[in-house]
């Protein structure tokens, strides 16, 4: 009996979802949806379970989240899956979290290319172990020809270590005279960044309740659209999403400048 209640209202939810999802595709969508993936280590504590066991739930919701935003339309969706600061965590979970990426790939791979995603990957790849390293580069060989959603995994990322190695690159061809230290400008810039093929984030997601950058994409979410959310990631589903996209679909974006009856 109660296992049929259970699966009468998660049927009504859906449902729910579902209807909230199409009537935000008739507005405008955000194109490009970053999210700080935040909370596995307390989802874990407060049911009594190693970390690891909160970085492995998180995984799931990896693939429902991103199941979902293809639904929708999201045209690219940036996760912040590992940071540079995070090789300071416990040597055993730092082992865990470099397994995540090849499990999760080895599991969900077919359905992604069967989807149309494309996998990337912005950090510093070649300081990743081997067996990590192998994953992500198979994953991104083989949906390369795809176009349909970008799930564009942030590992091993690191946003002020990204804009250092974009200076010294610009230096060091201004230095060669291949360009004019007259000609640097925002544009310049921003294709030696890691996100050179990206569109710039509309909407940033922080799960557990932290209100922080924490090194993520400063550059690029300059004006990016927040929304923070108590809820653990693990915990976090396409009803938070919706939440966020829609919160999203109310404000309005003026980049500095006026819209409409603002000018009068």
């Amino acid at each position: 009996m109660l296992k049929r209640l259970i699966r009468k209202n998660e049927k009504t939810i859906s449902i729910h979802v579902n209807d909230r999802k199409e009537k935000a595709q008739q507005e405008q969508l955000p194109g490009h949806i970053a999210i700080i993936m935040d909370g596995n280590g307390r989802w874990a504590k407060k049911r009594s379970l190693p970390r690891v066991a909160g970085h492995h739930e998180g995984m799931k919701t990896v693939k429902k989240i991103t199941r979902f935003a293809n639904e929708v339309g999201i045209k690219t969706l940036t996760l912040y899956a590992f940071s540079t600061e995070n090789w300071k965590r416990p040597k055993i979970e730092v082992e865990f979290l470099m397994r995540l990426p090849e499990e999760f790939l080895a599991t969900y791979l077919p359905e992604l290319i069967e989807q149309n995603v494309q996998v990337q990957m912005m950090g510093n790849i070649e300081l990743l172990p081997e067996h990590t390293k192998r994953a992500v580069k198979r994953a991104m060989e083989q949906t390369a020809s795809n176009d349909g959603l970008i799930l564009n995994f942030a590992l091993n990322y690191g946003s002020r270590d990204e804009i250092v190695q974009a200076v010294q690159k610009i230096a060091q061809e201004v230095q060669e005279g291949k360009i004019s230290a007259d000609t640097i400008s925002e544009d310049l810039l921003n294709n030696y960044l890691m996100t050179k093929n990206l569109t710039e984030p509309d909407l940033l997601i922080r799960t557990s309740g932290e209100v922080r950058l924490s090194n993520f994409m400063l550059w690029q979410l300059a004006y990016t659209e927040f929304w923070f959310t108590d809820t653990l990631w693990p915990d976090f589903d396409e009803a938070c999403l919706m939440d966020a996209i829609e919160s999203y679909q109310k404000r309005n974006r003026r980049y500095g400048g006026l819209k409409g009856e603002e000018v009068n």
